[in-house]
Order: C-alpha cells, then sequence, then structure tokens
C-alpha cells in the first residue's frame, strides 16, 4: 500500500472519531433549561398585544411560555406567574424620568385575570398561559401595561431565566373593535372659523378611529 493511501485512511479515521465524539456532545444540554415568556419587545421597551373590546364579554389571550436549552424538556413544571407592578415602575423612571403625564398606567385589576400556574410538561417546549380580559368602559386617554413575572420556584423545579427582558412581560394592551383603524380622505375643505362662506383650503389628512362603543 502507498503512502498516499496511508495518508488517506488516516484522514478518514480522524474524521470520523471528530464526527462521533460532535454527536455525542450534542446528546448533553449546552444551555441551561431557563423558563422565559416569548413576548418582543418594541421600540418604547413594551410588547403590544391587541385585544378585541366586547362589551361584558370575556375575551381570552394567550401568552406563551417557553423552555429554553438545546435538548427537549424532560419534566413536568407547575410554573408560577405573578403580576408585577416594580418592573413597570422603573420602566417609567427610566424612560420618561419626572414627566409623569407621560408614564404607562398598570391595568386595573377588574380588566384581566391571569392564570397564576402554568403547567409545562415533559417533551413539550411551549406552553400558553391564559389571559382574560373584560375591559367595558375602559379609558383610553391612558396607556395600559399588564406587567407580569415568572415567580422563582421555592423548591428549585424550574429556574425563571435571569434575564429580566425574558423572564418578563410588560404588556401594552391595544384594544380594538371593527371600527379600529386608519381612515383617510382627500378631498375636505377646511375654512376659517367667521369664513365660511369664503376663504378655504383643500387638504389630505388621516383620522385614527379610537371608538369603542359596540
Amino acid at each position: 500500500m502507498t503512502t498516499k493511501a496511508y495518508s488517506i485512511i488516516f484522514l478518514l479515521l480522524v474524521l470520523f472519531f471528530t464526527c462521533t465524539s460532535c454527536e455525542e456532545e450534542w446528546t448533553e444540554e449546552q444551555f441551561a433549561h431557563y423558563i422565559s415568556f416569548k413576548a418582543p419587545l418594541d421600540a418604547d421597551g413594551v410588547t403590544p398585544i391587541y385585544v378585541r373590546y366586547r362589551t361584558d364579554v370575556v375575551t381570552p389571550y394567550k401568552l406563551p411560555l417557553i423552555v429554553s436549552g438545546s435538548t427537549v424538556n424532560d419534566k413536568n413544571m407547575s410554573v408560577k406567574v405573578a403580576v408585577d407592578p416594580d418592573t413597570l415602575a422603573n420602566l417609567n423612571i427610566e424612560r420618561f424620568q419626572s414627566r409623569t403625564d407621560l408614564y404607562y398606567e398598570e391595568l386595573n385589576p377588574g380588566y384581566f385575570s391571569i392564570q397564576e400556574t402554568v403547567d409545562m410538561k415533559a417533551g413539550e417546549d411551549v406552553s400558553l398561559m391564559n389571559i382574560d380580559f373584560n375591559l367595558s368602559g375602559i379609558d383610553l386617554v391612558d396607556k395600559w401595561i399588564l406587567p407580569i413575572t415568572i415567580v422563582d420556584s421555592p423548591t428549585g423545579d424550574y429556574i425563571a431565566n435571569p434575564r429580566k427582558n425574558y423572564s418578563k412581560a410588560l404588556l401594552r394592551v391595544m384594544p380594538f373593535n371593527d371600527y379600529s383603524g386608519t381612515y383617510s380622505g382627500t378631498a375636505l375643505k377646511t375654512y376659517l372659523r367667521g369664513s365660511e362662506d369664503g376663504a378655504w383650503k383643500r387638504s389630505a389628512c388621516s383620522l385614527v378611529i379610537k371608538t369603542l362603543e359596540p
């Protein structure tokens, strides 16, 4: 057998053992199985959620909870969730400082109820948390936020993600109905007060309809 043949066989053996070791490495967990919300932030540092407005009728919303890691979750867990006003207070101070007129407001408990315990099953990496909204009579002058957090397990059954933007969620509640939207017009006439029969000018504008009456 020639030297070239020996070299080829040697390289094939090295490649074989390298691939085998890589496969064994990926059978072990590469990252911790942290529990997180799936609630991506927008430019304002909150998560907009759109909730259909109904009078005296509960509207359900399902927020995903996920288990991070490179392997599948291998145990059953009961994850506790709670309202977290402190995170909202910190956001308002960091973003608006003394401009209290711009602050987000915590959603009144009368407008929602949350599922305080979410079951995560072995073999699954995603579970859905139920939030029930009843927004009848809500005042849209204020910017409403539902702040929630994953509560650390007292027994160590699970670990909340140490990064606060994953273990906490600031849900910006955006009510809507069939009449919500942006309406535009290009043939509107604008009059000066007292000159309705005289000078006017044509203008284009857009109008955002906020009414939530059924």
